[in-house]
């Protein structure tokens, strides 16, 4: 069990400075309205959130659109999507316990997004774990793949804005699973990328798991910003560049 922070010895005037600083690194909409759009333009028929704390995500999914929310300690604030299914459990627990595909109703999911425990080798199980339920024209989002520093980027919390080694995750992909596409939108606060051509039947993850843990978790953000060039090329969070964006992810797929 990982140990959780008590948020109350966390700095609010430094929550206050890193808020500021993320807005001038990545201006314009956030990732919350980014991720409306993607329901707007997908218009998914099955969607699944990893990570919905208070719901926020949750609720860009459209009224029609069959819903499936994971997370161990759901505080749920406002109405859900009315085709919502929460399970509050752990990830790993659902997937244990679970086949997404019987709570779905279908053979595959259409969008999901992962935004649970900010630590790679957490991220990179759920991805394991979704691509499991993929078709080729399946998306899933990962959130935080665009660090503000090194403070709010450490595997430990100890800060209100905090995004995790999430990043590493889509410079692991982008390494070793050549067949995926990614495009990472610069949106507020701390990127979200989108990632395509999914392969549920691919194993190279799976199989080289503790590898993959050994040699991503060592890096630091010294190494985010040294390797910005092996990272996804990026697009600019408007409307029409995430429409773009998605069309060119699904173009063959």
């Amino acid at each position: 069990m990982i140990a959780v922070p008590d948020s109350s010895t966390y700095d609010d005037a430094l929550r206050e400075i890193h808020i500021a600083q993320a807005s001038s690194a990545l201006p314009g909409p956030d990732y919350y309205t980014v991720l409306s759009w993607v329901h707007q333009i997908l218009r998914p028929a099955t969607y699944v959130e990893i990570g919905i704390r208070h719901g926020d995500s949750l609720r860009a999914a459209l009224p029609e659109t069959k819903c499936v929310g994971i997370d161990p300690e759901p505080t749920l604030e406002g109405t859900l999507p009315p085709n919502t299914r929460v399970f509050a459990m752990t990830s790993d627990r659902f997937f244990e316990s679970y086949n997404l595909a019987e709570v779905l109703g279908a053979s595959n999911f259409s969008l999901a997004f992962i935004d649970g425990l900010h630590l790679f080798e957490q991220a990179l199980l759920d991805f394991i774990h979704l691509e499991r339920f993929a078709a080729r024209q399946s998306i899933v989002m990962i959130h935080d793949s665009l660090p503000l520093d090194r403070t709010t980027s450490d595997r430990v919390r100890t800060t209100h804005f905090y995004s995790g080694d999430v990043w590493k995750l889509a410079l692991c992909l982008k390494a070793r699973r050549k067949d995926l596409r990614l495009t990472t939108i610069r949106t507020g606060p701390t990127g979200l990328c989108l990632i395509s051509r999914l392969d549920p039947h691919s194993e190279v993850l799976l199989r080289n798991f503790d590898e993959l843990v050994t040699e991503y978790v060592s890096l630091d953000f010294r190494d985010y910003e040294n390797r910005g060039h092996q990272m996804p090329d990026t697009v600019e969070n408007s409307f029409a560049a995430v429409q773009s964006c998605i069309a060119s992810l699904l173009q063959d797929a």
